[in-house]
């Protein structure tokens, strides 16, 4: 992090307003064919054993409209029947699975268990991606960068590089010296990104299914109205309910991560694929933390994207060996405390255009970090604290200032003040304490004295 300098923000511009998805009103409107959508039918029903048209449109992700013909087909094969309803139409009948309907879904769960919302056709899924990414460019401006980062102390320059990023939809790589925010950027560029994403609950692609919401790395918002879908304010069209409105996912990874974090996984038992990460991660950010220390090379994690991040396509290969394109419109950022030169190449770089140094806080910087702490902890600030142990401590010790140094000496100062019951006032004596708590010395220790 570097110094902070007054500037006038630019004027935001007119940003686009991301995609929204209305929901289909046809089987063919949907992309599915008729075969998928009456195949899920069956295996929902046959675990449920008996639902309303309502509850079974809700739970497949499309309006009435789009199942009837379905059911009306299971009706005819004998493999569903109508038990009730009332007279207001065929979304309240109540609709049962037969002894023959058991049976043909039985053979389908043999093939594959999956259960849920319709899967969205990869065409539909790549069409929705490049609107989303055409918005997500237009949205960052000097103004909301600095309305994002207005709780942290950077410079105007690390602020327009990181905006500039963000803007040219490509990916960032962060360096530096431990403890000086890389990770808190990082994660502060989620929040660039204006509006929410649709996630598909999964994929279809060539008859195979590829379950892609993750509940873990996908906050969803609010659920779906009484009908089965959710509702714009302005205006009364429902929403496509086979995906899920959600925040932009940011989706971290450290040095547990392997290349076949990349790659489909299929489940035997299931009979279905799980998104790999960056499928995941999708219209949000991908964290790449502590790069260079993952249980894969440097050289094969940047061989693996230099297709993706050049051409924002990446590829992806299903158990019989057909690969198949997707879209790649997460942000990657790429945070590391090693040397850029001792890892990357030349020919990497330039597909990584823009780089941040998250350098040591000024001690202009490190007064403004502790008065902002003080104010994060509801304490009072002294200026005199901070520039004391900037004189007395860092430089007759020879330590240099992080960013983090703050936040971590004035946490160690309260829990010394609440455990020996003192009042939460920062004093030199706290702060000396903490000090030799936190700070590590390279000295000996003394040899014990013994007692003759």
């Amino acid at each position: 992090m570097t110094h902070q300098t007054a500037s006038v923000p630019q004027a935001a511009e007119a940003a686009v307003a991301p995609p929204r998805l209305i929901a289909p009103t046809t089987c063919q409107e949907a992309g599915v064919s008729p075969d998928l959508l009456m195949r899920l039918t069956l295996k929902t029903l046959y675990a449920a054993g008996e639902l309303s048209g309502t509850e079974l449109s809700r739970r497949l992700g499309v309006l009435f409209a789009v199942i009837e013909p379905t059911l009306e087909f299971l009706k005819l094969q004998r493999q569903c029947e109508v038990v009730a309803g009332a007279l207001v139409g065929a979304a309240s009948y109540r609709y049962r699975i037969t002894g023959e309907g058991r049976s043909v879904a039985n053979q389908f769960l043999e093939q594959d268990q999956y259960i849920g919302p319709t899967p969205v056709p990869i065409a539909q899924y790549r069409r929705y991606m490049t609107d989303l990414q055409r918005a997500t460019r237009s949205a960052v401006s000097p103004m909301s960068v600095r309305a994002v980062f207005s709780h942290l102390v950077l410079s105007d320059t690390v602020l327009d590089e990181v905006g500039a990023a963000v803007r040219n939809g490509r990916s960032l790589f962060i360096y530096g010296p431990p403890g000086n925010g890389k990770t808190v950027i990082a994660h502060g560029i989620q929040r660039l990104l204006s509006g929410d994403v649709f996630i598909p609950y999964a994929l279809e692609v060539e008859g195979a299914i590829i379950r892609v919401f993750d509940p873990v790395n996908h906050a969803q918002r609010p659920a779906p109205d009484d009908d089965g879908t959710l509702r714009l304010a302005i205006s009364p069209a429902p929403l496509d309910a086979r995906w899920a409105v959600c925040a932009r996912p940011i989706v971290k990874v450290g040095g547990e991560m392997t290349l076949e974090s990349f790659d489909l996984t299929y489940d035997p038992r299931l009979g279905y694929y799980r998104a790999p990460l960056q499928l995941i991660a999708n219209g949000g950010v991908l964290i790449i933390d502590d790069f260079g220390r993952q249980r894969c090379s440097p050289a094969d994690l940047l061989n693996r994207w230099m297709v993706p991040l050049e051409s924002s396509l990446d590829y992806l290969m299903l158990r019989s060996g057909q690969k198949f394109e997707i879209p790649f419109h997460a942000f990657v950022v790429f945070a590391t405390n090693l040397r850029p030169s001792d890892l990357v190449d030349e020919a990497f770089m330039r597909r990584v255009p823009f780089k941040v140094l998250a350098d040591n806080p000024t001690p202009d910087m490190y007064v403004r970090i502790f008065a902002q702490q003080c104010a994060e902890f509801g304490l009072a600030f002294d200026q005199g604290l901070p520039e004391s142990l900037l004189d007395n401590f860092y430089r007759t010790r020879r330590i240099t200032p992080r960013g983090c140094h703050p936040r971590d000496l004035i946490n160690q100062a309260v829990s010394i003040a609440d455990y020996s019951g003192q009042p939460r006032v920062l004093t030199p004596a706290l702060l000396e304490v903490a000090c030799a708590n936190y700070f590590v010395t390279d000295q000996k220790p003394s040899e014990p004295t013994h007692q003759q």
